[in-house]
This record gives C-alpha cells, sequence and structure tokens, in this order.
C-alpha cells in the first residue's frame, strides 16, 4: 500500500498521545505521580497535544476534510467511526481529570474516576485504530494476530518515554516511567520481530487461482495485464519496496525506535536531574522518530490481493 505520510504521523503520534494520557490516567489514580496538579496540567497537555496533531493530521488524507465529522457517524459497523468517537469522547473526562485534580489541589476520588475513564477511553481509541487495518482480509500483512499488540505496546511504549522526563520536570522520580518504557519497550521490539518474520514466511490465503474462481480448472496464469499502464489500484494497493530497502529501514527502526530509547532511558535513571530529563526527551523523540518508519514500512510492506490480477504475489 501506499503510504500516506498524514495517517503515519497520525498513528506515531496519537499513539504517543493516548499512551502519555493512558499511563498519567492510571498512575495519578493510584497515587503513583507527583501530586501536584501542575504535573497532571503539562503531562495531559502533553498527551492531548500529540493527539489532536495527529487526528488534525489524519484529516489531511480525506478527499473531503470538511466531511470529516461524518465519521463517527457509522460506529456501529466501522472500526474507522469507532476510532473517531473513541477519539472525541477521551477529551471531555481527561480535562475534567485535570479540572478536578486542580479544585481539590490533590489526588481524589472524583480525579481518579475521570483519570481511570480518560485513560480507558484512550486505549479503546488506539485499539480502534489497530482493528481499522486487522479487520482489512485482503491485506494479508494487516490480517496479522500481531498487529493489534503491536499498536499498543508502541502507544504504552511512547507514552512512558514522555511521562518520564514530565516527571523529572516536577522533581520526581522517573523510575517507575522509566521501568515502564523500558518493559513495554522490550516487549514492542519482541512483538515486531515476530511480526515481521511471519510476513516474510507467510503467504496469503488467497492465489491467482481462488481470485479469478479458476483453480479447479488447474494452474493459473495472467496472459495480459488488465491495464496497459499505471493505474490508480497500481499505485495506491500495488506499492512495492525493494526487499534491501526493507531490511535498512527495518534496521534503523530497531536502532532508532528502540535500542537509541532503551540505553537512553537506562542512562538516564542513574543521571542527575538536568541531565537526565534531557536524555529523556532525547530517547523519546528518538523513539517517535523510530515509530514514524516503523509505521512507514507498515504500509509500504502491505499488498492488496488485487495485484493478484496484475500477475503479482499479495
Amino acid at each position: 500500500m501506499t503510504p500516506a505520510l498524514s495517517v503515519v504521523f497520525f498513528t506515531t503520534a496519537s499513539g504517543a498521545g493516548y499512551g502519555l494520557l493512558a499511563l498519567t490516567g492510571f498512575l495519578a489514580s493510584c497515587g503513583l505521580t507527583p501530586a501536584s496538579p501542575w504535573f497532571g496540567l503539562v503531562a495531559v497537555g502533553l498527551a492531548l497535544a500529540l493527539a489532536s496533531s495527529g487526528l488534525v493530521s489524519s484529516t489531511l488524507h480525506l478527499g473531503h476534510p470538511e466531511r470529516a465529522w461524518r465519521a463517527v457517524r457509522q460506529w456501529r459497523s466501522s472500526w474507522l467511526s469507532c476510532e473517531g468517537l473513541a477519539a472525541l469522547l477521551t477529551y471531555p473526562p481527561a480535562l475534567a481529570f485535570v479540572a478536578a485534580w486542580f479544585l481539590a489541589r490533590r489526588p481524589d476520588a472524583v480525579m481518579a474516576a475521570f483519570g481511570v475513564l480518560a485513560a480507558a477511553l484512550a486505549i479503546a481509541t488506539v485499539f480502534c485504530t489497530a482493528m481499522i487495518y486487522v479487520s482489512l482480509r485482503p491485506v494479508r500483512q494487516w490480517r496479522n494476530v500481531f498487529v493489534t499488540p503491536n499498536f499498543l505496546l508502541l502507544a504504552s511504549f511512547s507514552g512512558a518515554l514522555w511521562l518520564a522526563p514530565v516527571a523529572q520536570l516536577f522533581h520526581a522520580a522517573a523510575v517507575l516511567p522509566s521501568a515502564l518504557a523500558l518493559s513495554f519497550g522490550a516487549a514492542a521490539l519482541g512483538v515486531k520481530l515476530a511480526y515481521w518474520r511471519v510476513i516474510d514466511c507467510g503467504s496469503g490465503e488467497s492465489t491467482i487461482e481462488t481470485a479469478t474462481g479458476l483453480g479447479r480448472l488447474g494452474r493459473v496464469r495472467a496472459l495480459e495485464a488488465p491495464h496497459t499502464e499505471e493505474n490508480y489500484l497500481l499505485r495506491e494497493m500495488g506499492f512495492r519496496i525493494a526487499r534491501k530497502y526493507a531490511r535498512r529501514l527495518r534496521t534503523i527502526v530497531v536502532v532508532l525506535g528502540f535500542a537509541l530509547p532503551l540505553v537512553l532511558t537506562a542512562v538516564a535513571v542513574a543521571s542527575p536531574a538536568l541531565p537526565a530529563v534531557a536524555l529523556a526527551i532525547v530517547a523519546a523523540t528518538a523513539a517517535l522518530a523510530g515509530i514514524f518508519v516503523e509505521r512507514w514500512l507498515f504500509f509500504a510492506e502491505a499488498t492488496h490481493t488485487v495485484v493478484l490480477y496484475y500477475g503479482r504475489a499479495a
């Protein structure tokens, strides 16, 4: 599939934002964050800024962005609509979470309730985003058991990385967010490597025989392509990336998106306050850059079964 940079940015930025919001909501509700309401304002503000920038970016992929509001109307039958609805529903409890924190001046039961609700809706939004792709049966690379865990783990990983420097800015120990980042990062890397192994070794359920319905007559081969020149289907559904470039980009993902952030996070835990904040910010930024490349590959390596009609493997 042709990678749309607006959607790639959306899944990267909003994933980090919703991951940060979910962790802030859950941890604050359990009393595991700084008690200052200003911490909540900064953490939730950063989370909503990341999520909002991603959501705005996603509308650029629409033919008519002014009609984006209609996306929530089909929530009973569309994961895309569920995602849009969940994303919008996340804002009220997130804002109420911060407001209740400021009114009480410290964590209390009302704040905790809004925090848990905002966290649950943030997780639901990321889950719906993943299910948009998992539900597309014609794309074997997306109809994959590792896709949903990958989305959730990467959101948690990037969210934890951004939570660490925010905690350090408020002179709080960042051991817990850093430990969560290390755990989520290791798990996400394992899932990503397993995903790549599956798509490299597997093959789609569809073949040119099943696509044409002529399999009962024997082996089928195309005499001529349906079109004599490049067309929309081949541009959008038949995007191909050379294997050598895919390998190089995967290496960049592993190094920039996982190895470097994990090493910097481990070093930041044992560093003095100011260098620790700088290291944590660099780690979070590097992770976002690596996840951006990972998401680009997620689209670039996906093939639609329609390419079978053009003599290509799906």
